[in-house]
């Protein structure tokens, strides 16, 4: 596994650990993490931070440039919320870790040009099958269902 992937696993263990949702996202310029971040909706009562989210807050203000040259590492498949900002911000391409227990907006990127690596990991499908068995209210709240 490479070190920006696992980065982004540790991100979402740190939000497992302080009882939120474990999903964890770091973004790469030139070879760098510039903004980690993990899902905090839970930690901090919010609606928007989800991992890609945190991420984007934490790298702070950049230029449109260092975005359009990053790598957004995500350990799950971004939500339409999360896509929006990843189009916003002209983030060419995505590794995401696993789509299996929850496909995001990902037609949506591709059809804007976006590239994605899905990874299916199993520490990040791990991550989110025993997080959703042991907290179905919680996660189906996140999503809306």
């Amino acid at each position: 596994m490479d070190k920006f992937m696992q980065a982004a696993i540790e991100e979402a263990q740190k939000g497992l650990a302080e009882g939120g949702i474990p999903i964890g996202s770091v973004i790469v310029h030139d070879g760098k993490i510039i903004g980690r971040g993990h899902n905090r909706r839970m930690q901090q009562g919010s609606v928007i931070l989800h991992g890609e989210m945190d991420a984007l807050e934490n790298a702070g203000r950049q230029s449109a440039k260092v975005y359009q040259e990053s790598v957004l590492y995500t350990t799950l498949s971004p939500c339409p919320m999360c896509s929006g900002a990843i189009l916003l911000y002209g983030i060419p391409k995505i590794v995401i870790g696993e789509n299996q227990t929850f496909m995001g907006d990902e037609a949506h990127l591709k059809q804007h040009g976006v590239r994605l690596d899905v990874r299916q990991d199993e520490t990040c499908i791990h991550l989110m099958t025993q997080f959703i068995e042991q907290n179905p209210d919680l996660w189906n709240e996140d999503i809306g269902e």
